[in-house]
Order: C-alpha cells, then structure tokens, then sequence
C-alpha cells in the first residue's frame, strides 16, 4: 500500500512540495513572458491572447532547455498542467454570472446549446470517420471550436484523458481559425443582413476565443461587441454541463466495452465552476476583488498552458500531420455558415412566439 500525500509524515510532505518549486518556478516564467507579450498592441490586434502565447512559448523552451532540466523541475511542470488547470477553470467562474443569460434571451440560450452540441458532434463525426483521427483528438478539436476555445480544450483533458501533444495540437486549431474568424466577421458583416445586436449573437455564438470574439464584436460597435461578449459566455457558461454529459458519456461506453458498468467520473472543477459563477452572481464580492481574482485566473491558467507546452514534442505534433487541420476547418465552415443558419433559424422561431 503507498502511502499518499495526506499519509506521508511532515517532513516527507515538505520534501515532496519542495521538489515542486523548480517546475513552477519554470511554468511561471514562460507564463509571464506570454501574459506580457499579450500585452503588445501588434499582439492584440490579433487577438493573440496570455493562453495561447504561453503554450507557444512553452513548446520552445520544452524542445529546447527543458530536456535538460526535466529530472529537476518536471514533477512541478505536472503540478501545473494539473492541479492548477483545474483551479484556474473554477476561479473561471468569475468572470460570468447568471444575470448574463438575461442579455440574450431564450433565443442566445437556445443558439448557444444548439451549437456547441452541433459543432462537438459534427467534430466526433468526421474526425473519427472521414478524417481518420483518434476519438480524443476529435472530441478535444470538437471542444475548443464548441466552447471556449484553448480553455474548453483544457478543460475537456482530463475527461478525455488527451495526451500533451493531441491537446497542444487541438489549441492549435483554435488559434488558427479563431484569428481567421477575428478578422473575417467584421469584413462580412454587411453582407449579412443582420443588425449589430443580432451579429454580435452571432459572433459569440460561433468564434472560439474570447479575446477574439471581442476584437470581432468591438470591430463593429459597441452593442455588436456587447452581445458578442455575453453569448459567448454563455457558451463558456455550458462548459461544466458539458464535460458532466461527456463524462458520463465515455463512463457508460467504458463499462460497455469492458462488460461492467464504469464508474462516472465527476470532473468536480466543472462542478465548482459553476457554483463559483453562481456566487459572482449575487455580486457580494467588491468589483476590485473580483478583478483580482480574474486576473489570479488568467495567471493560473498561463501557468497551466506553458506547462503543456513544456511537455509537447514537436514531431508528435508533426506526426499527427494535417488531419486535425481539415477537421478543424470543416468545423470552421460549419461555424461560419451552419451557425448564421442555426442563429437566422432561432430567431425567426422565437420571434413567431414572442
């Protein structure tokens, strides 16, 4: 029987969390060196956010330096890529609240669930039969176009149970087509017969990252930007339901293949996410405070994304080859045209019963 960290005796502990600190202290350099990169007006024009360039930055120090280091610093880089994650999606909850579900309706809910359940399955869909790719690349791609973008893939990981490089190459995705989306939306706005309220829903409803769902949504004017920020975090909002549903989805498909029902495994961050985001609802929290938190938010999560990128080998992203690719174009097609049809559908509905 091994004994576990709430067993072992204090001076073992401290040596266990001592041995932590080298792989933190690494994680949170290349964190801070991509949160102040982000910083860059050339950078967010492009709407490349601390996310994305921390795991960026991660993935050239880790096929550089850190082979190197790895014996020393690699049980906190886990750390980071681990518990941290799971921190950072709960604290995630601050920055949503219930009362945002009042800025769209019954329409941006309905919008917001018909997506993200058509874009996962689409993905799961063609990723596992068209485009031949492992069922966890599909279903992490299917994500973090679904979703959130890079937080969604994160967040699916360790449901999943995705290898580093299966989910380095899944943001990578997202930053591909959710910069593509930043700029085309804006440029197609006028062709589509929408006004700002109803083109920022859309916006929302369909861009991976919130960075770049603001940029886009800001390109065309306040209330476009507006309703674009508060329909996408609705969809961040769908993040904890949709990983209980997965979960108990691949516990069922387990227990099938192996002739005994599994277990479901609760992932209990997405749990707390949401009761984290209930109580920024009531709004008990000074407005300083909870900025610190989101900005307490953003550093965990930087940390966790450079860890990743510390642990991703760039041939086995170069071995999984184009393939995620198309399928995360096939979804971005589907998100540019399925999801003005999905939003142009919803209102009209509404709108005849309203």
């Amino acid at each position: 029987m091994h004994a576990t960290a709430t067993t072992l005796p204090l001076p073992s502990r401290l040596k266990r969390y001592a041995s932590l600190w080298p792989g933190l202290a690494l994680a949170s350099a290349v964190a801070g060196a991509g949160m102040l990169a982000a910083r860059l007006p050339a950078l967010q024009a492009l709407g490349l956010s601390a996310l994305t360039l921390a795991i960026v930055f991660g993935i050239a120090v880790g096929n550089t330096v850190f082979p190197a280091i790895a014996a020393r610093s690699g049980a906190g880089v886990d750390f980071a890529k681990g518990m941290l994650l799971r921190t950072g999606i709960v604290l995630y909850g601050f920055r949503v609240t219930f009362q945002d579900i009042a800025g769209v309706g019954v329409e941006g809910v309905l919008i917001a669930v018909a997506m993200v359940g058509l874009v996962f399955g689409l993905a799961v869909l063609l990723g596992t039969r068209v485009f031949k790719l492992d069922r966890e690349t599909a279903m992490l791609i299917g994500a973090g176009s679904a979703i959130c973008g890079a937080a969604a893939v994160m967040a699916a990981e360790p449901v999943v149970r995705g290898q580093a490089h299966k989910v380095s190459v899944a943001v990578a995705t997202v930053v591909v087509f959710g910069t593509l989306g930043m700029f085309l939306y804006p440029w197609l706005y006028p062709h589509l017969g929408l006004d700002e309220h109803a083109f920022g829903v859309y916006a929302g409803s369909t861009i991976h990252e919130v960075a770049q769902v603001v940029v886009a949504g800001r390109a065309v004017g306040e209330i476009a930007g507006s309703a674009a920020v508060i329909e996408k975090m609705l969809r961040v909002m769908l993040l904890a339901p949709f990983l209980l549903l997965l979960s108990s989805r691949l516990a069922r498909e387990a227990g099938a293949s192996g002739g005994r029902k599994a277990g479901i495994v609760v992932p209990w961050f997405a749990v707390l996410f949401v009761a984290v985001a209930g109580f920024n609802s009531l709004q008990l929290l000074p407005a300083s405070v909870v900025d610190a938190l989101v900005q307490l938010d953003t550093i965990l999560l930087a940390m966790a994304m450079a860890a990743l990128g510390l642990r991703t080998h760039i041939g086995a992203i170069r071995q999984a080859g184009f393939r995620p690719l198309l399928l995360a174009s096939a979804l971005f097609v589907f998100l540019l045209v399925g999801g003005y049809a999905v939003n142009v559908g919803i209102h009209a509905v509404t709108a005849a019963f309203s």
